[in-house]
């Protein structure tokens, strides 16, 4: 898989500036570009089906889970609660690293597009809390959203709201989002699976 686009919403502070971060970001960065498909190819290829009609086009969560796999690997623990709200605990995180500045978060987009603004107002408020150290979305891009299930969350649909985000006042934390991309299509690999609720059936 492929990183075609960084964007730094939020970056301030000792943590942003640290060499701590960086060797945290390059891995991470770094376990991204490892995940493929079909799995244990080496590059991630997409099967070039639309997935607006049911029974077509690709998954995202199989996607996720090799990611996932590779950042346990690295001590990172998959699925956390963290206490970043007042009144209602916001849902799980997908991955969380423990570091000397704090609890590092990371989703991977599997649902639509409010769930993207959900992920990333979720991360801000831990900033905000001082909860979190560092939050990171990974979304695909237009390019390979057309392939994967119906109105998932991308990078397009997000464009329009960065500056919002941008503004979020912080005085230590980073946020940005990772768009990916695959590395190549092919109509003979395998489909990506899908889930069996909601939206993914389509």
């Amino acid at each position: 898989m492929k990183i075609v686009r960084e964007e730094t919403l939020i970056s301030c502070g000792n943590y942003a500036k640290s060499k701590a971060w960086k060797r945290t970001r390059a891995s991470l960065y770094k376990a991204i570009t490892r995940v493929d498909w079909p799995r244990g190819s080496g590059k991630f290829t997409i099967h070039p089906e639309s997935g607006k009609k049911r029974g077509e086009g690709n998954g995202v969560k199989p996607i996720k889970e090799g990611l996932i796999e590779e950042l346990s690997k690295q001590g990172w623990k998959p699925e956390q609660y963290l206490d970043i709200a007042t009144l209602h605990r916001p849902g799980k995180l997908d991955a969380v690293l423990d570091t000397t500045y704090g609890p590092v978060a990371l989703e991977w987009e599997t649902g639509n597009i409010s769930s993207s603004h959900r992920a990333l107002n979720k991360m801000a408020l831990g900033l905000l809390k001082g909860s979190l150290a560092a939050g990171i979305l990974v979304v695909p891009t237009r390019d390979l959203y057309k392939f994967l299930t119906d109105r998932v969350g991308n990078m397009s649909e997000l464009d329009p709201y960065l500056d919002l985000w941008r503004s979020i006042p912080c005085k230590n934390g980073i946020l940005e989002i990772v768009a990916v991309e695959h590395d190549a299509t092919d109509k003979n690999v395998p489909r990506i699976p899908k889930g069996t609720s909601g939206r993914a059936l389509q």
